[in-house]
């Protein structure tokens, strides 16, 4: 069994954007762990941000716990992660204590600076996780670097607006109930996301985007995904060769 490792900036992000995958890959029986580099604790108005990290991360724990899956934090602050060095050396000792065959992570373009800047810090913790003389702590180099792997950005657009194409498409049809009931352990973002984002119901919001990406693959609900493949980064398709049978190519896509 494979492990797979999946890493965003905020609880909810991974919920929103893979978690259906996950779900696929835990009913396979391979090993989950999720980490969100932040505890989102700017989201929200009527608690400290204290509290609301304390909430998010029982939240994001809860979230995990439906697929079975192990939860970190990795204790970035909120609209505060930066790609310097102990910012990298703090993500790459996550990586190497995970012992990942596969890193999911977030777009290396969205809306979210936090989005973004995680994006990078995988990218090249991934990198660093394989170099044994890159000291970062307790936990030892892998042996090799992992299959990396960006999930969609929000909406599946550039800042500019421009559509952002995936290499392919995970069918989660099958596994659409158990994304939502991931999302929805996240109970305290469902007032935010109204404030913050203008989105009324948390829930459809996430239905409506998988219904969107799944017409792109010519299935009812879709997540979509790029590979992650220059030298030296691996370039063969495990994440496909585990999914199977789910994995769609693109059917609707202008030219």
């Amino acid at each position: 069994m494979a492990a797979i490792l999946a890493i965003h900036a905020h609880p909810d992000d991974i919920e929103t954007l893979g978690a259906g995958t996950l779900a696929l890959l835990a009913g396979l029986g391979h090993r989950i762990a999720i980490v969100t580099a932040t505890a989102g604790e700017g989201g929200a108005t009527e608690t400290t941000p204290e509290e609301t990290a304390r909430i998010r991360q029982r939240e994001a724990a809860a979230a995990a716990a439906v697929i079975g899956a192990d939860y970190r934090c990795a204790g970035f602050g909120d609209l505060a992660v930066f790609n310097d060095d102990a910012s990298r050396r703090r993500m790459t000792e996550l990586i190497r204590a995970a012992q990942p065959d596969i890193v999911l992570t977030a777009s290396p373009v969205d809306y979210h600076p936090d989005h973004e800047m995680v994006s990078v810090l995988v990218r090249d913790a991934c990198f660093a996780s394989s170099v044994p003389n890159y000291r970062t702590g307790a936990a030892a180099a892998l042996p090799a670097i992992p299959h990396l792997y960006f999930m969609d950005a929000i909406g599946g657009r550039t800042r500019e607006g421009e559509r952002i194409k995936p290499d392919f498409g995970v069918d989660i049809g099958d596994a659409l109930e158990t994304k939502r009931r991931m999302l929805m352990a996240h109970e305290s973002q469902v007032a935010w996301v109204a404030r913050q984002h203008g989105i009324a119901d948390y829930a459809s919001s996430m239905v409506s985007w998988a219904e969107r990406r799944g017409r792109d693959f010519g299935v009812r609900y879709a997540e979509g995904f790029r590979h992650y493949r220059h030298p030296p980064y691996p370039a063969t398709p495990a994440l496909e060769a585990l999914l199977g049978e789910a994995v769609r190519e693109l059917v609707n896509w202008p030219e």
